[in-house]
């Protein structure tokens, strides 16, 4: 029986090691997602600040 428990051990080890990978994949992949929707949000607000500064200019602009 030593060698079944042998090969036994060793696919769970392999399984385990997979899984570890995979999760280890997936949690970057989030963490990239997370990075690209928190930059959209950065310049979103930057052309709203962009476009509010640029309005608060105008508007100075007619009051001359």
């Amino acid at each position: 029986m030593g060698l079944l428990d042998n090969a036994k051990e060793a696919a769970e080890a392999a399984g385990e090691k997979l899984s570890r990978a995979f999760e280890d994949t997936k949690g970057r992949i989030s963490d990239k997602a997370d990075e690209a929707k928190a930059d959209a949000e950065v310049k979103k607000a930057e052309q709203n600040r962009d476009a509010t500064e640029a309005k608060n200019e105008f508007k100075e602009n007619l009051r001359d």
